[in-house]
């Protein structure tokens, strides 16, 4: 499946009632957001698909692929366009087997070694931080830009920049070649998501990240 993770947004519902959430969701993606990834660390199986029902009815509306966050049963519950997982998640091997090849699977990596086995098993793009301390309730550990650019050259698939990234500071991802942005808090957490992501995406065209 063709996808655009040039302006990747990750979703946290955290403190926002499903109306608000939904809301924000949509701001987004009226925004220019090209690729969203619902992730939901807390909520009961049932309460996920729920919801990844309703944020998919938005996302199709906006043409934008919409990936799932860990829960392979989830994606392939609701028909998602992809799933994405991390280090501690199914293989990516086995997640390629369930979700089949016309969708789309993900992989968080830090190290090139990481990224070299994620490719090999059959990812078709990367996540890759984080690059800066982020405020989300996912543990992390930092990965340099050094790093990141020696996953960009180690394999041929997209490598995105993740962890903490806002407008006032992608200048330092400058000259890497990245496929795009990965953002969470900066969307999110904006007075106004649609606005934010409409500077965001500028922010980095202007810095041919994206």
């Amino acid at each position: 499946m063709k996808f655009d993770s040039s302006m990747y947004f990750i979703t946290d519902s955290t403190n926002y009632s499903e109306e608000e959430f939904l809301y924000r969701v949509e701001q987004a993606l009226m925004g220019g957001i090209t690729l969203l990834q619902l992730r939901e660390k807390d909520k009961s199986t049932r309460e996920y698909i729920d919801l990844a029902e309703k944020v998919h009815t938005l996302t199709k509306k906006y043409n934008v692929p919409l990936i799932i966050d860990d829960r392979v049963d989830v994606a392939l519950a609701i028909d998602a366009e992809g799933v994405h997982v991390g280090q501690s998640d199914m293989p990516v091997s086995m997640a390629r087997k369930l979700m089949g090849y016309d969708k789309i699977v993900g992989a968080t990596t830090k190290t090139v070694p990481q990224a070299l086995e994620a490719y090999e098993q059959g990812a078709d793009y990367l996540g890759v931080g984080a690059i800066y301390p982020t405020t989300t309730k996912v543990k992390t550990v930092l990965t340099s830009t050094e790093t990141l650019g020696n996953i960009c050259s180690a394999v041929p698939i997209p490598v995105n920049a993740i962890g903490g990234l806002n407008k006032d500071n992608i200048d330092v991802l400058k000259g890497i070649p990245i496929a795009g942005i990965c953002v969470v808090s900066a969307i999110m957490k904006a007075d106004d998501p649609k606005q934010a992501a409409i500077e965001l995406q500028a922010r980095a065209k202007e810095l041919g990240l994206c």
